[in-house]
């Protein structure tokens, strides 16, 4: 009896160890063929020191006295030692509010993806799993929010409700809803036929319990590289709608409303508008960069 008992305690961690192994040759697999991925490795490396300065931010420079405290006397003066990136035309540092701004716009730009993401997961799912009435109701609802731009949208919810982080995250969430749901609803239907989900329903399953541990975890690989390309999407978007006004409001550093006001002094002070124009475009740049490479990494047709 006693060596019955040890048997399967042996077997059953033989079983476990082969899991864990397997799962780690994965992950080493998807590490080295990343690795081999020369502008993706650039994309990381570049998001990872924006996300660092974002981070830093409290210690590079002070809000308060340095990204929104005016200093009419010190208004304009070019870059130098004091002022590393120039200050502008109300006397501001420039970098202060470089660095305080990546603080808003990864915040906004991330939060508001999830906010999206996790509405686009259910009515995604629903509509992929279930198919039939339920999935042509839902998927023409999503065809009218699809025809208009994602910009315009999310300035038709700020324009009702005005403008404020809260509402900026609301509206890109929302604008991002359409196009997640097409995407989660593609990957659902991609996977519900397969061995393993009708192996679920046979034992008696719930459609609950399939979709959220049997289909939507074997769709994360895919979603994470929309999610990505998603959070450049959403960030140019908060740069747009703080460019014209709708966005972010000054004193409130944003890279969108410091280029607004900054395109007035440009003829003789470029460094207003080069600074956060050059931010949102190496953000925006390394997280498509990212976004190929993990698609890449991850889908096995791409497989070399």
């Amino acid at each position: 009896m006693d060596a019955e008992v040890g048997g399967a305690k042996a077997f059953g961690t033989k079983k476990e160890f082969l899991k864990q192994y397997k799962k780690k040759s994965r992950m080493r697999e998807y590490y080295a063929r990343f690795i081999k991925n020369k502008p993706a490795v650039i994309g990381l490396i570049i998001f990872t020191l924006i996300v660092l300065l974002a981070l830093m931010a409290p210690l590079i420079a002070d809000y308060e006295a340095q990204a929104i405290k005016i200093d009419v006397p010190n208004r304009l003066n070019p870059p130098s030692m004091q002022n590393l990136l120039g200050t502008d035309e109300l006397g501001r540092d420039v970098l202060a509010r470089l660095v305080h701004g990546a603080r808003i716009s990864l915040i906004i730009g991330i939060t508001s993806v999830g906010f999206g993401l996790a509405i686009s997961l259910v009515i995604g799912s629903i509509s992929g799993f279930f198919g039939g009435r339920i999935d042509f109701v839902i998927m023409r609802v999503i065809d009218i929010f699809l025809c208009l731009p994602d910009v315009l949208l999310a300035l038709a919810i700020v324009g009702a409700f005005g403008a404020s982080q809260t509402n900026l995250i609301i509206s890109i969430g929302i604008a991002s809803i359409p196009w997640f749901s097409r995407i989660v609803r593609a990957a659902v239907m991609s996977v519900r036929s397969n061995e393993y989900v009708e192996a679920a329903r046979a034992i008696g399953a719930r459609n609950g319990r399939i979709i959220t541990r049997h289909i939507l975890i074997n769709c994360i690989g895919f979603m994470t590289v929309q999610i990505t390309m998603r959070v450049a999407t959403a960030i140019l978007t908060i740069s747009t709608l703080s460019f014209i006004g709708l966005g972010i409001q000054s004193p409130q550093p944003e890279w969108g409303n410091m280029l607004a006001t900054g395109r007035t002094y440009m003829r003789d002070n470029a460094y207003l508008v080069l600074a956060p124009g050059l931010a949102t475009f190496f953000t925006i740049l390394s997280l498509n960069l990212l976004g190929d490479g993990l698609r890449d990494t991850l889908d096995p047709r791409l497989k070399q």
